[in-house]
């Protein structure tokens, strides 16, 4: 498995290139962008679903005075199965330092495995939790009781997801039922704007099968791998990665940290591979590039999306990423767009020799 920085791609920074001389790229965002959090104070608080009766915890930023922002949007965080929600916590309080009303769920379900019959009942999620939650986060908007009384912006929806949690995430984001991971049906809700998750794969059957194409509408997607992960590999995350069929798309890679540098601690029964960066680290890096990638395209926020595709790597020592912002042109468009800037440059060269004559 080779990874090489986004400015390292070859073939993308060809076709990127001659994209920027044609004029079709935004100008890069200020070199003065700060990946801190916008929000010191964050405060939580737990609910119950009305849909499905799951325990949830809500974290959200406090504005201040030097940031007024008056709503937020949600960022609904897929558990690992058999995670409890309470390990996400210093992950998601991070999340939402950075602008998100982060909802965390506990969904209990029994499940069986399509290849041996086994069930396993236990802490799950499921595909049908994101419009679940989405409903009650409107009435919790309206609610003026609730400690988010107007705060939440509920057109705006992005996705977390830890292991299992984020092959939930990426068949949701295709928008099909997809068998383990859904129950009865499911129906894409049109505020899902984006998704980023960690320590994932999408296989079919899960966990043995291949890797089918990710049809995700356009829906912006992103994964985090850590380097040391002895449960979901690397590898398995680079594959499902270059199956994503649109663009962006990011394959972001955390060295040193292993399946559970997105928890509190450390899982020293489940992962088989110890972690060599240290944990509070992993967990901050995971939740600063989680974030601002969803603030990139829930906000349109140009100086995040610039980190998370140009130069967020080049100033995290920890992390290298591969992406692609735009579609790669077919062979024959790739050469019109080279004859094109060819004969356009040879014109103005001929027609500056005939004002010199």
């Amino acid at each position: 498995m080779s990874y090489s920085s986004t400015k390292q791609q070859s073939s993308v920074a060809v076709v990127g290139a001659m994209f920027i001389s044609l004029g079709t790229v935004p100008p890069t965002a200020a070199a003065t962008f700060s990946p801190a959090p916008l929000f010191q104070e964050v405060n939580s608080y737990s609910i119950t679903i009305a849909a499905n009766g799951d325990l949830a915890d809500i974290y959200f930023p406090v504005p201040s005075n030097s940031n007024n922002t008056k709503e937020f949007p949600i960022a609904l965080l897929l558990q690992g199965a058999l995670v409890d929600k309470s390990d996400y916590s210093s992950f998601a309080r991070q999340v939402a330092s950075y602008g998100f009303v982060v909802v965390v769920p506990n969904h209990f379900r029994t499940i069986t495995n399509p290849m041996t019959g086994q069930t396993l009942t236990g802490l799950l999620p499921e595909q049908q939790q994101v419009n679940d939650v989405l409903s009650h986060m409107v009435g919790e908007n309206s609610n003026p009781s609730s400690p988010v009384a107007g705060r939440v912006d509920t057109d705006k929806l992005g996705l977390l997801g830890h292991s299992f949690g984020g092959a939930v995430g990426l068949a949701v984001i295709q928008d099909i039922c997809f068998p383990f991971v859904c129950s009865g049906s499911f129906n894409q809700p049109p505020e899902l704007m984006a998704g980023i998750f960690y320590g994932t794969n999408f296989r079919d059957p899960p966990q043995v099968g291949s890797f089918p194409p990710v049809n995700n509408g356009g829906i912006p997607t992103a994964l985090i791998t850590g380097s040391q992960d002895g449960v979901a590999l690397p590898a398995a995350s680079e594959t499902t990665y270059n199956q994503i069929q649109d663009p962006p798309k990011a394959l972001i890679l955390l060295e040193g940290a292993n399946h559970y540098g997105i928890t509190n601690l450390d899982n020293l029964q489940r992962d088989p591979i110890r972690p060599t960066l240290d944990q509070a680290v992993a967990t901050e890096t995971l939740a600063r590039w989680s974030a601002i990638f969803l603030r990139a395209h829930l906000l349109d926020d140009g100086e995040a999306f610039d980190y998370v595709y140009n130069t967020g790597d080049a100033t995290d020592e920890n992390v290298t990423v591969i992406s692609q912002t735009q579609p790669v042109p077919e062979p024959a468009s790739v050469l019109s767009i080279v004859v094109f800037g060819v004969g356009s440059v040879c014109s103005i060269l001929q027609d500056r020799r005939k004002k010199v004559s």
